[in-house]
Protein backbone atom coordinates (compact mmCIF):
# COMPACT_ATOMS: atom_id res chain seq x y z
CA UNK A 1 0.00 0.00 0.00
CA UNK A 2 1.17 3.12 -0.96
CA UNK A 3 1.58 6.05 1.91
CA UNK A 4 1.62 9.27 -1.27
CA UNK A 5 -0.59 11.64 -0.19
CA UNK A 6 -3.52 12.74 -2.79
CA UNK A 7 -4.30 16.13 -3.38
CA UNK A 8 -7.54 17.30 -1.48
CA UNK A 9 -10.64 18.05 -4.01
CA UNK A 10 -12.81 20.94 -2.88
CA UNK A 11 -16.49 19.30 -2.76
CA UNK A 12 -19.04 20.71 -5.09
CA UNK A 13 -21.81 22.59 -4.07
CA UNK A 14 -25.29 20.72 -4.20
CA UNK A 15 -27.67 21.98 -6.97
CA UNK A 16 -30.90 23.16 -5.29
CA UNK A 17 -34.29 22.49 -7.03
CA UNK A 18 -34.02 18.95 -7.67
CA UNK A 19 -34.71 15.62 -5.88
CA UNK A 20 -33.45 12.40 -6.82
CA UNK A 21 -36.41 10.39 -8.62
CA UNK A 22 -37.14 6.91 -7.12
CA UNK A 23 -36.24 4.14 -8.97
CA UNK A 24 -39.58 2.04 -10.29
CA UNK A 25 -39.80 -1.42 -9.47
CA UNK A 26 -39.78 -4.13 -11.78
CA UNK A 27 -42.77 -4.52 -13.41
CA UNK A 28 -44.83 -7.27 -12.12
CA UNK A 29 -42.67 -8.52 -9.24
CA UNK A 30 -43.08 -7.84 -5.54
CA UNK A 31 -40.24 -5.58 -4.17
CA UNK A 32 -39.82 -8.67 -2.13
CA UNK A 33 -38.89 -10.88 -4.38
CA UNK A 34 -34.96 -12.25 -4.60
CA UNK A 35 -33.41 -12.65 -7.81
CA UNK A 36 -32.81 -15.90 -7.63
CA UNK A 37 -34.26 -18.24 -10.80
CA UNK A 38 -33.13 -22.02 -11.36
CA UNK A 39 -34.57 -23.79 -14.35
CA UNK A 40 -34.37 -27.80 -13.41
CA UNK A 41 -36.66 -30.97 -14.86
CA UNK A 42 -39.17 -28.16 -17.15
CA UNK A 43 -39.83 -26.46 -13.94
CA UNK A 44 -39.22 -22.35 -12.52
CA UNK A 45 -37.90 -22.40 -8.98
CA UNK A 46 -37.71 -18.73 -6.88
CA UNK A 47 -36.76 -17.86 -3.49
CA UNK A 48 -38.98 -15.73 -1.68
CA UNK A 49 -40.06 -13.78 0.87
CA UNK A 50 -43.80 -13.39 -0.66
CA UNK A 51 -45.71 -15.84 -2.86
CA UNK A 52 -45.06 -14.59 -6.97
CA UNK A 53 -47.87 -13.80 -8.76
CA UNK A 54 -48.50 -17.03 -10.84
CA UNK A 55 -49.60 -16.43 -14.94
CA UNK A 56 -52.40 -17.68 -15.54
CA UNK A 57 -51.61 -20.56 -17.53
CA UNK A 58 -49.35 -21.85 -14.44
CA UNK A 59 -49.90 -23.74 -12.01
CA UNK A 60 -48.59 -22.82 -8.04
CA UNK A 61 -47.20 -25.32 -6.10
CA UNK A 62 -46.14 -24.46 -2.48
CA UNK A 63 -43.88 -26.87 -0.71
CA UNK A 64 -44.64 -25.26 2.54
CA UNK A 65 -47.21 -22.94 3.87
CA UNK A 66 -45.94 -19.16 3.01
CA UNK A 67 -44.46 -17.07 6.23
CA UNK A 68 -42.21 -14.14 6.40
CA UNK A 69 -39.06 -16.47 5.77
CA UNK A 70 -37.31 -18.14 2.83
CA UNK A 71 -39.40 -20.25 0.87
CA UNK A 72 -39.64 -22.24 -2.21
CA UNK A 73 -41.91 -22.55 -5.04
CA UNK A 74 -42.60 -24.62 -8.02
CA UNK A 75 -44.25 -23.05 -11.35
CA UNK A 76 -44.96 -25.97 -13.47
CA UNK A 77 -46.95 -25.48 -16.61
CA UNK A 78 -50.02 -27.50 -17.95
CA UNK A 79 -49.60 -30.84 -19.09
CA UNK A 80 -48.46 -31.39 -22.43
CA UNK A 81 -51.73 -32.41 -24.85
CA UNK A 82 -51.59 -36.11 -25.54
CA UNK A 83 -49.67 -37.88 -27.97
CA UNK A 84 -51.20 -39.46 -31.28
CA UNK A 85 -52.71 -42.85 -30.17
CA UNK A 86 -53.02 -41.95 -26.64
CA UNK A 87 -56.30 -42.05 -24.97
CA UNK A 88 -57.45 -39.66 -21.91
CA UNK A 89 -57.93 -41.41 -18.75
CA UNK A 90 -60.35 -39.14 -16.73
CA UNK A 91 -62.17 -40.28 -13.28
CA UNK A 92 -65.56 -39.56 -16.25
CA UNK A 93 -63.89 -42.26 -18.27
CA UNK A 94 -63.91 -44.58 -14.93
CA UNK A 95 -67.16 -46.52 -14.83
CA UNK A 96 -66.03 -47.83 -18.91
CA UNK A 97 -62.53 -48.86 -17.82
CA UNK A 98 -63.90 -50.56 -14.91
CA UNK A 99 -66.45 -52.48 -17.51
CA UNK A 100 -63.04 -53.40 -19.55
CA UNK A 101 -61.26 -54.40 -16.28
CA UNK A 102 -64.11 -56.94 -14.79
CA UNK A 103 -64.39 -58.54 -18.35
CA UNK A 104 -60.43 -58.85 -18.33
CA UNK A 105 -61.21 -60.56 -14.52
CA UNK A 106 -63.08 -63.24 -15.83
CA UNK A 107 -60.02 -64.72 -18.13
CA UNK A 108 -58.28 -65.38 -14.74
CA UNK A 109 -61.49 -67.75 -14.30
CA UNK A 110 -60.84 -71.76 -14.50
CA UNK A 111 -62.49 -73.32 -17.11
CA UNK A 112 -63.60 -77.17 -17.34
CA UNK A 113 -63.00 -78.65 -20.74
CA UNK A 114 -64.99 -82.35 -21.00
CA UNK A 115 -62.30 -84.51 -22.18
CA UNK A 116 -64.74 -87.69 -22.34
CA UNK A 117 -65.32 -90.74 -20.35
CA UNK A 118 -66.23 -88.67 -17.72
CA UNK A 119 -62.99 -86.83 -17.52
CA UNK A 120 -62.42 -83.09 -16.88
CA UNK A 121 -59.44 -80.85 -17.84
CA UNK A 122 -59.32 -77.41 -16.17
CA UNK A 123 -57.52 -74.25 -17.40
CA UNK A 124 -56.88 -71.59 -16.03
CA UNK A 125 -54.09 -68.28 -15.87
CA UNK A 126 -51.18 -67.86 -13.60
CA UNK A 127 -49.69 -64.85 -12.44
CA UNK A 128 -45.49 -64.96 -12.07
CA UNK A 129 -45.05 -66.27 -8.79
CA UNK A 130 -48.51 -67.81 -8.76
CA UNK A 131 -48.55 -70.97 -6.69
CA UNK A 132 -50.25 -74.07 -8.74
CA UNK A 133 -54.26 -74.56 -7.65
CA UNK A 134 -55.27 -77.80 -6.52
CA UNK A 135 -58.22 -79.53 -7.63
CA UNK A 136 -60.14 -78.18 -4.43
CA UNK A 137 -58.86 -74.47 -5.24
CA UNK A 138 -60.11 -74.69 -8.59
CA UNK A 139 -63.26 -75.60 -8.25
CA UNK A 140 -63.77 -73.08 -4.86
CA UNK A 141 -62.66 -70.81 -7.21
CA UNK A 142 -65.08 -71.71 -9.68
CA UNK A 143 -67.86 -71.38 -7.09
CA UNK A 144 -67.04 -67.83 -5.52
CA UNK A 145 -64.93 -65.87 -7.98
CA UNK A 146 -63.11 -63.27 -6.32
CA UNK A 147 -64.84 -59.63 -6.80
CA UNK A 148 -61.50 -57.29 -7.12
CA UNK A 149 -63.42 -54.91 -5.50
CA UNK A 150 -60.49 -54.04 -3.73
CA UNK A 151 -58.46 -53.06 -6.69
CA UNK A 152 -61.27 -51.31 -8.32
CA UNK A 153 -61.70 -48.76 -5.66
CA UNK A 154 -58.24 -48.10 -5.47
CA UNK A 155 -57.90 -47.41 -9.39
CA UNK A 156 -60.68 -45.03 -8.36
CA UNK A 157 -59.02 -43.47 -5.18
CA UNK A 158 -55.96 -43.05 -7.09
CA UNK A 159 -57.50 -42.01 -10.76
CA UNK A 160 -59.25 -38.91 -8.36
CA UNK A 161 -56.07 -37.84 -6.68
CA UNK A 162 -54.13 -38.01 -9.54
CA UNK A 163 -56.49 -35.73 -11.69
CA UNK A 164 -56.68 -33.51 -8.67
CA UNK A 165 -52.81 -33.46 -8.56
CA UNK A 166 -52.98 -32.05 -11.93
CA UNK A 167 -51.51 -35.26 -13.27
CA UNK A 168 -53.00 -36.09 -16.70
CA UNK A 169 -53.28 -40.10 -16.98
CA UNK A 170 -53.59 -41.63 -20.83
CA UNK A 171 -53.79 -44.99 -21.73
CA UNK A 172 -51.08 -45.41 -24.52
CA UNK A 173 -47.32 -46.87 -25.05
CA UNK A 174 -44.69 -45.33 -23.10
CA UNK A 175 -41.78 -44.47 -24.43
CA UNK A 176 -39.99 -47.14 -23.21
CA UNK A 177 -41.24 -50.05 -25.08
CA UNK A 178 -41.29 -53.00 -22.69
CA UNK A 179 -42.67 -50.78 -20.13
CA UNK A 180 -45.95 -51.50 -18.57
CA UNK A 181 -46.61 -48.22 -16.94
CA UNK A 182 -44.36 -44.73 -17.24
CA UNK A 183 -44.31 -41.20 -15.77
CA UNK A 184 -43.28 -38.25 -17.32
CA UNK A 185 -42.37 -35.06 -15.35
CA UNK A 186 -41.66 -32.90 -18.02
CA UNK A 187 -45.28 -33.52 -19.81
CA UNK A 188 -47.14 -33.89 -15.90
CA UNK A 189 -48.55 -36.99 -18.09
CA UNK A 190 -48.81 -41.04 -16.56
CA UNK A 191 -48.86 -43.05 -19.47
CA UNK A 192 -50.50 -47.39 -19.16
CA UNK A 193 -49.66 -49.97 -22.04
CA UNK A 194 -52.74 -50.30 -23.11
CA UNK A 195 -52.62 -53.85 -22.90
CA UNK A 196 -52.36 -53.26 -18.92
CA UNK A 197 -56.37 -53.19 -19.38
CA UNK A 198 -56.07 -56.90 -20.72
CA UNK A 199 -54.62 -58.40 -17.47
CA UNK A 200 -57.46 -57.89 -15.25
CA UNK A 201 -58.10 -55.33 -12.22
CA UNK A 202 -55.20 -56.71 -10.50
CA UNK A 203 -52.50 -56.04 -12.63
CA UNK A 204 -53.79 -52.81 -13.68
CA UNK A 205 -53.93 -51.17 -9.91
CA UNK A 206 -50.66 -52.49 -9.08
CA UNK A 207 -49.64 -50.65 -12.64
CA UNK A 208 -51.43 -47.45 -11.95
CA UNK A 209 -50.09 -47.17 -8.02
CA UNK A 210 -46.58 -48.12 -9.21
CA UNK A 211 -46.48 -45.30 -11.31
CA UNK A 212 -48.23 -42.57 -8.51
CA UNK A 213 -45.28 -43.61 -6.11
CA UNK A 214 -43.20 -42.06 -8.65
CA UNK A 215 -45.44 -38.94 -9.43
CA UNK A 216 -44.85 -38.42 -5.40
CA UNK A 217 -41.09 -38.73 -6.07
CA UNK A 218 -41.22 -35.87 -7.95
CA UNK A 219 -43.38 -33.72 -5.85
CA UNK A 220 -40.88 -34.69 -3.16
CA UNK A 221 -38.11 -32.83 -5.37
CA UNK A 222 -40.90 -29.01 -5.51
CA UNK A 223 -43.64 -30.54 -8.13
CA UNK A 224 -44.89 -32.45 -10.42
CA UNK A 225 -42.42 -31.20 -13.39
CA UNK A 226 -39.32 -32.27 -10.85
CA UNK A 227 -37.05 -35.25 -11.36
CA UNK A 228 -38.15 -37.95 -8.93
CA UNK A 229 -36.47 -37.93 -5.19
CA UNK A 230 -36.12 -41.11 -3.07
CA UNK A 231 -39.10 -40.40 -0.55
CA UNK A 232 -37.22 -43.10 2.36
CA UNK A 233 -39.60 -45.56 1.79
CA UNK A 234 -38.91 -49.55 2.26
CA UNK A 235 -36.74 -51.01 -1.14
CA UNK A 236 -36.76 -54.26 0.08
CA UNK A 237 -38.12 -56.40 -2.66
CA UNK A 238 -39.18 -60.17 -3.22
CA UNK A 239 -37.62 -62.21 -6.01
CA UNK A 240 -40.65 -61.60 -8.27
CA UNK A 241 -40.12 -57.78 -8.05
CA UNK A 242 -35.88 -58.59 -7.96
CA UNK A 243 -36.35 -60.25 -11.27
CA UNK A 244 -38.42 -57.55 -13.14
CA UNK A 245 -35.57 -54.86 -12.43
CA UNK A 246 -33.26 -57.38 -13.93
CA UNK A 247 -35.42 -56.91 -17.04
CA UNK A 248 -33.69 -54.98 -20.04
CA UNK A 249 -36.05 -52.31 -19.76
CA UNK A 250 -33.88 -50.90 -17.34
CA UNK A 251 -30.16 -52.04 -18.57
CA UNK A 252 -29.37 -48.67 -19.29
CA UNK A 253 -30.77 -47.10 -16.09
CA UNK A 254 -28.11 -45.51 -14.04
CA UNK A 255 -27.99 -46.01 -10.15
CA UNK A 256 -30.56 -43.47 -9.01
CA UNK A 257 -33.20 -44.59 -11.16
CA UNK A 258 -32.53 -48.16 -10.07
CA UNK A 259 -33.34 -47.09 -6.58
CA UNK A 260 -36.43 -44.91 -7.78
CA UNK A 261 -37.62 -47.97 -9.06
CA UNK A 262 -37.00 -50.32 -5.97
CA UNK A 263 -38.83 -47.67 -4.17
CA UNK A 264 -41.63 -48.43 -6.31
CA UNK A 265 -41.44 -51.78 -6.75
CA UNK A 266 -40.87 -52.72 -3.27
CA UNK A 267 -44.23 -50.35 -2.36
CA UNK A 268 -46.69 -51.69 -5.03
CA UNK A 269 -48.53 -53.37 -3.50
CA UNK A 270 -49.77 -51.35 -1.12
CA UNK A 271 -52.59 -49.98 -2.78
CA UNK A 272 -53.46 -47.34 0.21
CA UNK A 273 -50.36 -45.70 -0.09
CA UNK A 274 -50.36 -44.30 -3.58
CA UNK A 275 -53.44 -41.87 -2.44
CA UNK A 276 -51.46 -41.20 1.17
CA UNK A 277 -48.47 -39.85 -0.72
CA UNK A 278 -50.32 -37.50 -3.36
CA UNK A 279 -52.37 -36.27 -0.59
CA UNK A 280 -49.21 -35.72 1.28
CA UNK A 281 -46.12 -34.67 -0.99
CA UNK A 282 -48.58 -33.64 -3.99
CA UNK A 283 -50.93 -30.92 -1.44
CA UNK A 284 -53.99 -33.13 -3.41
CA UNK A 285 -57.37 -31.89 -2.05
CA UNK A 286 -59.85 -34.25 -1.15
CA UNK A 287 -57.77 -37.21 1.43
CA UNK A 288 -59.83 -37.16 3.68
CA UNK A 289 -62.69 -38.22 2.58
CA UNK A 290 -61.42 -41.89 1.38
CA UNK A 291 -60.02 -42.42 4.98
CA UNK A 292 -56.21 -42.72 6.27
CA UNK A 293 -54.25 -45.47 5.12
CA UNK A 294 -54.27 -48.66 6.98
CA UNK A 295 -50.88 -48.49 7.64
CA UNK A 296 -47.87 -46.10 8.07
CA UNK A 297 -45.08 -45.91 4.98
CA UNK A 298 -42.15 -48.51 6.28
CA UNK A 299 -39.22 -45.84 7.05
CA UNK A 300 -35.33 -46.93 6.06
Amino acid sequence: MSNARRPSRRPRPARSGRRPRPRPAAAGLPAVLIGLVLSAGGALAALALLPPQPRANDTLLALQDFSLQLQEVVLASRPQPPRPGDRLLTSAALPGLLAQLERADQSWLPRAEPLGNGRIRYLYKRRLGDPPLSIAQIEELRRNPPSHQLERDAIARLLTMLERSGVQVVIGPPRKSRAAGEWEPAARTLRIRPDVIEKGSVEFARVLNHEAIHVAQSCRRGGLGARPQLLGLSIVLDPINRRHLEDPVYARASPTEIRLEQEAYANQDQLSLGPALLAKECRAPGWARWGSPAAAPAGR
